[in-house]
């Protein structure tokens, strides 16, 4: 921390790191035989990695980067989410269309060191739960 408490330091994903995952990831895609989008993104949801293989549908490109960055925002899976708000209805009702870029089906994880969210990584392409054991293998990458 800075001299009066002004500078706040966060552990953020490397960019060496942000690419292994993208590299595990589509490799599991091709290994089960369709494309996907798969987004890397910091500690804040800043884009760190991007790669939307040849063939994947178009709504997967920003739906990879929303994925990602909803695994930031709390620290929770996308697929969390959902268990998260569906016996709330209020939450339910409001949460999705409430807050910006907010996806509550699989296919999102934050990325944890120490437990610390240092990034978040986010698969589109398929169904969700095809998106998430595709996003799981990029996890793996960094065990």
């Amino acid at each position: 921390m800075g001299k009066n408490g002004n500078v706040v330091k966060k552990p953020s994903i490397s960019a060496q790191a942000a690419r292994a995952m993208i590299d595990a990831a589509t490799a599991k895609a091709t290994e089960m035989g369709f494309a996907v989008t798969v987004a890397v993104v910091d500690e804040s949801g800043v884009l760190k990695a991007y790669e939307r293989m040849d063939g994947a549908v178009h709504v997967s490109v920003q739906l990879a980067q929303d994925k990602a960055f909803t695994a930031i925002g709390f620290g929770l899976s996308t697929d969390g989410w959902y268990d998260f708000i569906k016996e709330d209805g209020p939450l339910a009702m409001g949460a999705p269309p409430a807050i910006d870029r907010l996806v509550t089906f699989g296919g999102g994880y934050p990325v944890k060191v120490d437990d610390v969210v240092v990034g978040g990584i986010g698969v589109s392409g398929g169904h969700y739960t095809q998106d998430m054991e595709v996003a799981q293998a990029g996890l793996k990458a960094l065990s």
